[in-house]
């Protein structure tokens, strides 16, 4: 695919098409173990509080630190799973294990994620469209962390929000594209999704990857020689 141009929805897909030839089955895994690694968490938390508390709604609290603790592993698994599709698309080797490697940048990831959700959720206190604009304003935030892992968290979602300047509509659009898809995860039981969400996210990355480099050749002609000379 060529970067260095903005690229159609359609485009994006397609390429993301290509991309999952081979790897399709691996990623679809990758999805399954980090479902299971989540419901098996949520199954188990259920079965203590069944044992121990008759009530839930007398023990909120446990219901909160249920929610901290999906929370805290939630933002390592974001970049790892970004990490799994940046490898794709810039053809590097693709594992299971990449979906644990945002554990080891912790602290980022998770605070990452945190600030993501804290500026969606009070953009979202006045109306729900400035809150869905935001969270496309944020939407490669992790992207720009794995190509930066030295950058602060609000850095990157600062960057995310020049980078996705005039832009946001277009990544709406891919998102309402897979809307059929969707529907069709609905219609397996949820089992499609384990397909879909390999589709979707490496278009999201084929996008950020497109308008990082379209961007970059755009500010390296701003900054060429025979400009600085006149």
């Amino acid at each position: 695919m060529d970067y260095s141009t903005i690229q159609k929805n359609k485009e994006l897909r397609a390429q993301s098409r290509i991309q999952l030839k081979g790897v399709w089955g691996k990623m679809a895994l990758a999805v399954f173990i980090y479902t299971i690694i989540i419901y098996t968490s949520l199954f188990l938390f259920t079965d203590f509080k069944s044992d121990y508390v008759r009530n839930p709604l007398q023990n909120p609290i446990l219901d909160l630190i249920f929610t901290i603790a999906a929370n805290i592993v939630s933002g390592p698994f974001a970049l790892g799973f970004t990490i799994l599709f940046m490898n794709r698309i810039r053809e590097k080797e693709v594992s299971l294990k990449n979906i644990f490697e945002g554990f080891k940048s912790f602290p980022k990831s998770f605070l990452l994620l945190l600030l993501q959700f804290i500026f969606v959720f009070l953009w979202s206190l006045l109306l729900i469209v400035p809150g869905i604009i935001k969270a496309l304003s944020y939407s490669m935030c992790f992207y720009i962390l794995n190509d930066n892992p030295g950058m602060k968290p609000i850095d990157a979602i600062n960057k995310s929000k020049v980078m996705m300047k005039g832009y946001k509509g277009k990544l709406f659009l891919l998102g309402l594209s897979f809307i059929g898809w969707y529907l069709l995860g609905i219609l397996t039981l949820g089992i499609g999704y384990f397909w879909l969400t390999p589709y979707v996210g490496l278009s999201m990355a084929n996008m950020y990857e497109n308008l990082k480099q379209n961007q970059e050749k755009a500010a390296a002609g701003n900054n060429s020689p025979e400009e600085k000379s006149e």
